[in-house]
């Protein structure tokens, strides 16, 4: 079971959607019509279009997936005291005393360059379940982090 933000879930039914109601119809048009123009073997087109018709269900069924297995969870619900998913971190890691801020979100969601980092990477799964002033130590490829809690927020 994943928990995502209601966004996201919003972002990925809405891709979903898409998927199915306008682009396989046009996906299986491009593959009929490329079927029509004779010898299957020695036409490019045909495979080209078999190709990302492939692609298209693949991303639908990987969706599709993603919705029947998570949960949108309810932001009033989590602890404002400590590290949650849905959290706004900012910590400090002790050894450089360089300040970082993330928000604490599902592996779907992550992105690095929003300030995004997954609960289920080293320094997201450090951090859960810590309240302000505490030490998470994270063990990333690097080496062990040791990183204080500054404050906590919620979105």
């Amino acid at each position: 079971m994943e928990y995502l933000s209601k966004q996201k879930y919003d972002e990925i039914a809405a891709e979903l959607n898409h998927l199915i109601s306008e682009v396989y119809p046009k996906v299986t048009e491009d593959l009929a019509e490329a079927a029509a123009q004779g010898d299957r073997s020695d036409n490019a087109g045909y495979r080209e279009a078999r190709r990302i018709q492939g692609k298209t269900i693949s991303r639908i069924k990987f969706l599709q997936k993603i919705l029947e297995h998570s949960r949108v969870i309810d932001p009033n619900v989590l602890p404002k005291d400590r590290v949650s998913l849905l959290s706004i971190v900012e910590f400090t890691n002790l050894k450089t005393n360089t300040r970082m801020k993330f928000e604490i979100v599902s592996p779907h969601e992550m992105n690095l360059e929003a300030g995004k980092i997954s609960l289920k990477s080293p320094i997201g799964a450090a951090l859960i379940g810590k309240k302000v002033g505490e030490i998470a130590e994270a063990d990333t490829p690097s080496g062990t982090l040791r990183l204080r809690i500054d404050t906590i927020s919620q979105p």
